[in-house]
């Protein structure tokens, strides 16, 4: 009788078998975990927290009141002084309320949203989102000196998924956050 034959697997070849079925399997959950909509989702929550973050810090920096404005498919931090305001490029700058304006060196970031991604806005003590739609219809969330602002939710929304964020109104950091990805 033939000893090799009779042989069976080692340990060191068991061990490399559920290795390599644990890594495929591993990341076919991740995949399942994760899908577009809601990594789209999880990313402009995170850029809005991050913009409404520096908003209060540019705000208490600069000592002058900063917003975040939410307009269709971008939202925008800049001086509450210019937020808000129908704007529109010209050859020569910037034009806002039929005035060219200079924009000068204050602290404006944009964060434009991935298509399909649509933004909604719940003003403290209010049940109803507002969103942001066309050119005429903008929020503003503002953000003051001393290093308050509004109380105020985010629903971003993709498809038939969605994400909404309460925001603190001591830190501009999410306070609650709520998530249904289809």
């Amino acid at each position: 009788m033939n000893k090799r034959a009779a042989r069976g697997f080692t340990l060191l070849e068991i061990v490399i078998v559920l290795l390599i079925a644990s890594i495929l399997i591993g990341g076919a959950v991740g995949v399942m975990m994760y899908s577009s909509d809601e990594r789209a989702l999880r990313n402009a929550s995170g850029e809005i927290e991050l913009m409404a973050k520096r908003a209060r810090a540019t705000a208490v920096l600069f000592q002058t009141p900063y917003a975040l404005e939410f307009r269709e498919g971008i939202v925008r931090l800049m001086p509450l002084a210019e937020a808000g305001r129908i704007e529109k490029r010209t050859a020569l700058g910037n034009e806002i309320g039929g005035e060219t304006v200079d924009t000068g060196a204050a602290e404006r970031w944009e964060y434009p949203l991935e298509p399909g991604i649509e933004a909604f806005v719940r003003r403290w003590n209010s049940s109803e989102w507002l969103e942001a739609r066309g050119d005429n219809i903008v929020h503003v969330w503002r953000f003051d000196p001393t290093g308050l602002c509004e109380p105020l939710g985010v629903r971003l929304t993709v498809n038939e998924s969605w994400i909404e964020d309460t925001y603190h109104p001591l830190s501009a950091s999410i306070r609650d956050s709520q998530m249904e990805a289809r």
